[in-house]
């Protein structure tokens, strides 16, 4: 970038100043490049790490997870359980998805520059409208707006790889399967608003997520994407952190209009140290590992990437358990102690179980292997101590992490990632 530069200069000196050297806007805000190519990025470049844009860009989708957390414990307190689980999969679905695509097209392209930019903020438009429509699907079981934004989303997305085909001759089979196969299911999602039969439409809509999510496997059958592993791990990574964030602010939120008039604070107290325990030890553990060394050594990470549905979509959940505990704890919703208790304790279960099966077993031998599964185990056991199951279900994580510590020091944990059998 050109510095101003203030002190005087004669015209010539002046002009000469005005026009940048070759090369030197490179690392401008609007970087251009020629024709607007795009390349691949080497998987093994040193030092990758998120851009600024991606962290941007994960902000802005955690608003609609947030939404859908939010209308998640409405329905709970509501004792529209089932139903409020399926609308919580199905938006938390139109919300994980474009990011998970977004992440792996990052990792191996991100060009950065006007036209990328460009595309992501029609991402983050289409997020926003996800965001908008959330309610009503919740309410009034009403999928349109969200799937306009959800297709919104994507039909940027697609356009990238229309990019990628025109610069890429040797990734052209790639970029037609996943560019295409986005393109044909956008259609179809639109089609599928035409369906006015709730059983009908309920069908068209597994079978539509099915599709979305073997597109990337028929796409790969013409060439692997060259993703970043160390990348693609912080990635999740830090979603993972602002979805925990997401959590504790929902829960905060909760606990200061429950404690408005609530003459037993003590127990609102112990519901907030046992959140704030299952957060900072669904942290820890998600954490206690190099997990881009794991990635680097596995044959396919779709499974490790596509579990994290559940990882994000339980540790957003357990925010919603948590505004369901302290509505229940001040008398404000009528529900049985044991289901407000199911709203913290299922969740985080979820979350250790799967974080375990996706990442923590490659790292633990002997005993230690017990420890995340015999926690999950625990934690839903407390379910049945009602008032107290999120107390206890925060000491239990508490002993579950305790004991992973101690078992790395007894040489049960620490071992280099196993390859994917």
């Amino acid at each position: 970038m050109t510095r101003l530069h203030l002190r005087h200069t004669t015209d010539e000196q002046a002009d000469a100043r005005r026009l940048p050297a070759p090369g030197a806007l490179d690392g401008a805000i609007f970087r251009l490049r020629p024709k607007g190519a795009i390349a691949a990025r080497a998987a093994d470049e040193h030092h990758r790490a998120s851009t600024p844009l991606e962290l941007f860009f994960d902000l802005c989708f955690v608003i609609a997870v947030g939404q859908a957390g939010h209308e998640l414990a409405k329905a709970i307190q509501t004792g529209h359980v089932a139903h409020g689980i399926a609308a919580y999969l199905s938006a938390f679905f139109t919300v994980w998805w474009p990011w998970n695509n977004y992440s792996w097209f990052a990792s191996a392209f991100d060009p950065d520059d006007v036209p990328f930019r460009l595309a992501t903020l029609a991402q983050i438009a289409g997020s926003l409208v996800i965001a908008a429509g959330v309610p009503r699907l919740f309410e009034h079981r009403d999928y349109t707006v969200a799937v306009i934004g959800y297709v919104i989303v994507r039909l940027a997305f697609a356009s990238q790889w229309i990019r990628v085909y025109r610069d890429n001759p040797d990734l052209r089979g790639l970029a037609v399967r996943w560019g295409g196969g986005v393109l044909a299911v956008q259609l179809l999602w639109v089609l599928l608003q035409l369906v006015h039969s709730s059983t009908e439409y309920k069908v068209g809509y597994a079978v539509l997520v099915a599709v979305e999510l073997a597109v990337p496997y028929w796409a790969a059958k013409t060439g692997r994407l060259s993703y970043h592993p160390h990348h693609i791990a912080e990635r999740y990574g830090l979603f993972t952190l602002i979805v925990l964030g997401e959590t504790v602010l929902a829960a905060t939120v909760a606990f200061q209009e429950a404690a408005t008039g609530h003459e037993n604070v003590g127990e609102l107290v112990l519901l907030a140290l046992g959140g704030l325990l299952i957060v900072f030890a669904a942290w820890w553990i998600y954490f206690a590992h190099k997990v881009g060394d794991l990635l680097a050594t596995q044959s396919s990470p779709f499974p490790w990437g596509y579990g994290h549905y559940l990882v994000f979509g339980s540790a957003a959940a357990i925010g919603a358990g948590a505004q369901v505990s302290a509505a229940f704890t001040t008398g404000r919703v009528e529900i049985s102690a044991r289901l407000a208790a199911a709203g913290v304790t299922v969740p985080t279960a979820i979350f250790l179980f799967v974080v375990w099966i996706l990442q923590g077993r490659h790292f633990k031998k002997g005993p230690a292997q017990a420890i995340m599964p015999g926690a999950a185990v625990a934690v839903l056991l407390c379910t049945f101590a009602d008032s107290y199951a999120v107390f206890l279900a925060g000491l239990c994580c508490v002993v579950a992490v305790s004991l992973g510590e101690y078992g790395q020091r007894r040489g049960f944990s620490g071992l280099e990632p196993s390859p994917e059998s």
